[in-house]
C-alpha cells in the first residue's frame, strides 16, 4: 500500500537508524535508474527494501545519457530485434508513468549522398521500427522530400540534403527520472539513502554474504546492512563490487565514454530534434531543450579515472566538426559551447568489437555468495530490467517467505503524485503555471516550460511556497522555493544535488548557476547547519563541477 513519507536529508538520523536495526528481505547497492527501477518493483510488491548509493542519486550514468526514452533505431541496423521491441514497447509505457518528464517528439533522420541510410532502406527500416514498437496513430513515420525536409530544419545543407525521416521519439531528463522513481518507492515503504557507501561484505561459514559494511559520509559513521538478499546496480562500478565480492568471471565490463556539449538556442537554432550522419559511420543527436540545444554522443573506449569523467579537447572537436559539417552555416566554435556532461556506458565486453558495436542488452551475474550484479542495459529499459533482478531474487527466497507478495505492478504506478494523465493535461497545465508565475512578476514562458517538465504538478508547491520568501525579485524567491521543496521533498544533500541532479542547470542553465550560487548557498548552509569543513568543502565540490562543465582537458585523469 502506498503511503506518504517524506523523502527528506533533515530524515536522514532516523533512515540510518532503521538500516541498522531492520532486517531487510534485499538491499540494493546503487542509486542510479537501474537500482532506483529495481527498488521500486521489490517495495510495491511488498519486500522490505532498502537502497544506498555512495554519492548521490543518478550521480553516475544515469545523469549522463542523451536524455532519451528512444526505441532504439540504430540497434536495428545491428539487428537487434528484442532490444527494438523491448525498448518501443517500454518508452510507452514510461511516458504514461510521467508524461510531463516523458516527452514524445518527433526526431528527423536527414538522408544525404553517400549517408548511413538511403531513401528506401530508411522507408522500410521505419516502418519495421513502428511495427517493432507498435507506435500507432499520428506518431507515425514520415518520408519528406528534400523540399519538405529544409522547411523542418532549414540549417541542414541544402546542396547534399535528399529528403528524410521523420518518427517519433521520447525525450526526458534522466536525473529527474531517476529520483522520482526513488521518491515512489520511498512511498511504499523502501529506505533509501545517498551518500553512504558499501565499503565491503561480510560473509557467514558457507561462504554466503551475511551483511554489508557501510559508511555514512555526512557523519564518518560505520555501520551494518542486513539482508536476505543483495543486489549491485552499481553500475560502472559493478566490476569492483564483483572483485570485492571474490566474484569476477571472464565476463566483465567494457566502458565507453559518452560526452555532450551544449550551446545557447541561438547558437544553434535548429527548430526540431535531429539525428544525423557524421563521416565516420555513426549518428549524432542534435536536441533542442528549453533555452539550450544540447549535441551527443561521443562512443570511445575509457579506462580512466570512474569518479571524474571529463570532456577532452578531441571530444569537443569531434562533436563541433559534425556540426559545423551538417549545418554549415552555423560555424561554431569551442568557445561557443555553454557546457557539456561526459558519462560512462557500463556494458558487456564482446572481443573484437568497436565501442558503437557493442550490444546495450543487459546481463545477470550471479555469485555464490548471493550476490546478484545486473550490468548493461539502457535508460529506456530500467523497468524491465528492475523486473528481472527481482524474478531472479524471487527465486532464492523459501515459499514462506513469498507469501503475500503481489505480482509486477510498475507499469501502472504514476511516478508523480498528484500526476498528469497525458500529453494533453502537460500542455494545459503549462498554460496554467504560465498564469500563476505571471501573478508572481515573471513575465517569460520559459519558467513555466521549466517547472512542468522538472516537476509535473508538484510546481504548484514550489510557487505557493515561494510567496513566504522576501526577496524583491520573483526568480531568486522561486528558485528558494525550488531549493526547499528539494531538501524537503527529494533528499538533497549538497549545493551539487541541487544545480545538477535536481534541476539540471549545470548542463541547460549554467548562467543561473553562477547567478544564484551565493543565495543557493546560504540557504542551504542553514538548512543543513553546515559547518567550517563542509563549508569549505561544499564550494570547493562546485568548484570543481564548474571547471568541468565548461573545460576541454588535453587529456582523461587516470
Amino acid at each position: 500500500m502506498e503511503r506518504t513519507e517524506e523523502f527528506s536529508v533533515l530524515n536522514r538520523a532516523a533512515q540510518i537508524e532503521k538500516l541498522q536495526t531492520t532486517k531487510f528481505d534485499l538491499v540494493v547497492i546503487g542509486g542510479g535508474v537501474t537500482g532506483a527501477g529495481i527498488v521500486l518493483d521489490a517495495a510495491s510488491r511488498g519486500l522490505k527494501v532498502a537502497l544506498v548509493e555512495k554519492n548521490d542519486f543518478a550521480s553516475g550514468t544515469s545523469n549522463k545519457s542523451t536524455k532519451l526514452i528512444h526505441g532504439g533505431l540504430r540497434y536495428l541496423k545491428q539487428f537487434e530485434i528484442g532490444l527494438v521491441r523491448e525498448s518501443g514497447s517500454e518508452r510507452a509505457i514510461v511516458h504514461k508513468l510521467a508524461p510531463h518528464l516523458v516527452i514524445p517528439e518527433k526526431m528527423l533522420l536527414p538522408l544525404v549522398e553517400g549517408g548511413t541510410y538511403g531513401k528506401m532502406m530508411t522507408s522500410i527500416g521505419l516502418k519495421v521500427y513502428d511495427f517493432l514498437a507498435d507506435v500507432k496513430g499520428d506518431d507515425r513515420r514520415q518520408m519528406l522530400n528534400k523540399q519538405e525536409t529544409l522547411e523542418k530544419e532549414s540549417l541542414l545543407n541544402k546542396d547534399v540534403i535528399l529528403g528524410s525521416g521523420l518518427y517519433a521519439e521520447y525525450r526526458t531528463d534522466d536525473a529527474r527520472l531517476t529520483i522520482e522513481v526513488l521518491k515512489k518507492a520511498a512511498s511504499f515503504g523502501a529506505t533509501i539513502i545517498n551518500y553512504c557507501e558499501m565499503k565491503s561484505f561480510n560473509y557467514n561459514d558457507d561462504s554466503k554474504i551475511k551483511s554489508l559494511n557501510c559508511k555514512d559520509h555526512n557523519t564518518g559513521n560505520t555501520f551494518k546492512i542486513k539482508a536476505g538478499n543483495y543486489v549491485s546496480a552499481a553500475g560502472p562500478w559493478v566490476d569492483k563490487l564483483r572483485t570485492k565480492d571474490h566474484s569476477m568471471t571472464n565476463k566483465y565490463l567494457h566502458l565507453t565514454k559518452g560526452v555532450h556539449i551544449v550551446f545557447p538556442n541561438g547558437k544553434l537554432p535548429v527548430k526540431q530534434p535531429l539525428y544525423f550522419d557524421v563521416p565516420d559511420g555513426r549518428m549524432i543527436f542534435a536536441i533542442p531543450r528549453g533555452r539550450a540545444t544540447y549535441v551527443g554522443t561521443t562512443d570511445t573506449n575509457y579506462s580512466g579515472n570512474l569518479d571524474r569523467v571529463v570532456a577532452t579537447k578531441n571530444d569537443a572537436e569531434y562533436l563541433l566538426n559534425a556540426i559545423n559539417g551538417t549545418f554549415p552555416d552555423v560555424n561554431l566554435s569551442i568557445d561557443d559551447i555553454e557546457s557539456n556532461w561526459a558519462g560512462l556506458r557500463p556494458l558487456i565486453h564482446e572481443e573484437d568489437k568497436d565501442p558503437s558495436e557493442l550490444s546495450r542488452k543487459d546481463e545477470l551475474f550471479i555469485s555464490e555468495s548471493g550476490l546478484i550484479s545486473i550490468a548493461g542495459g539502457k535508460l529506456t529499459g530500467y523497468r524491465r530490467m528492475a523486473h528481472r533482478v527481482i524474478e531472479a531474487v524471487l527465486k532464492t527466497m523459501k515459499s514462506k517467505h513469498k507469501k503475500g507478495l503481489k505480482k509486477s505492478k510498475t507499469e501502472k504506478i504514476p511516478l508523480v503524485s498528484p500526476s498528469l494523465e497525458n500529453s494533453h493535461n502537460v500542455e494545459i497545465y503549462q498554460k496554467e503555471l504560465e498564469i500563476k508565475l505571471l501573478e508572481l512578476g515573471i513575465l517569460d514562458t520559459y519558467h513555466a516550460w521549466y517547472l512542468c517538465a522538472t516537476y509535473g504538478k508538484q510546481s504548484d508547491i514550489i510557487i505557493d511556497k515561494s510567496k513566504t520568501f522576501d526577496n524583491k525579485d520573483a526568480l531568486e524567491r522561486l528558485i528558494r522555493a525550488e531549493l526547499w521543496y528539494a531538501i524537503h521533498h527529494e533528499m538533497t544533500n549538497s549545493l551539487t544535488d541541487f544545480f545538477v541532479r535536481r534541476t539540471g542547470r549545470l548542463y541547460f542553465d549554467i548562467p543561473s548557476v553562477k547567478k544564484y550560487m551565493k543565495l543557493i548557498f546560504d540557504d542551504c548552509s542553514s538548512y543543513l547547519n553546515w559547518g567550517i569543513k563542509r563549508i569549505a568543502s561544499e564550494k570547493e565540490n562546485m568548484e570543481l563541477l564548474l571547471e568541468d562543465a565548461s573545460t576541454y582537458y588535453e587529456k582523461e585523469f587516470e
